[in-house]
């Protein structure tokens, strides 16, 4: 069942995606509102339209949650491999988004001060940290 959801979630999102999606989307707003003089605007015109983009917004949000998702964890493990292949890099940045906010801040601080002074170590950054 999860492998079944992973591949159709990846199609729906790639789908849903490209530029045939917005044209069939464009089109079906245009009949619709093409279609409201026959029907004298009334509510169920209406009704037609909301409905129907509630459904596809519902079910697409879970479809495109699931691709980000596992994009996200793919790009995090990548990240983890470069990280853990640099000796000089610090390996407790491994799974950094696990971190608290705090120490999510601390460390954004951290490399602020790598962006300002790129020659300083992370040694004397963290120094000039804990001197604070």
């Amino acid at each position: 069942m999860s492998e079944f959801f992973r591949r159709m979630a990846k199609r729906i999102a790639c789908a849903i995606g490209s530029p045939y999606a917005f044209v069939a989307a464009l089109g079906g707003v245009t009949l619709w509102a093409l279609l409201g003089p026959v029907f004298g605007f009334s509510d169920t015109w209406q009704l037609v339209i909301n409905t129907t983009t509630t459904i596809i917004t519902f079910l697409v949000v879970f479809m495109i949650q699931n691709t980000q998702n596992r994009d996200s964890k793919a790009l995090h493990l990548k990240l983890d491999e470069l990280i853990r292949s640099i000796t000089a890099a610090r390996n407790g940045l491994i799974d950094s988004e696990d971190l608290s906010d705090k120490e999510l801040d601390r460390l954004e601080g951290e490399f602020a001060k790598f962006r300002t002074d790129p020659h300083r170590t992370p040694s004397q950054v963290r120094a000039d940290m804990r001197d604070r």
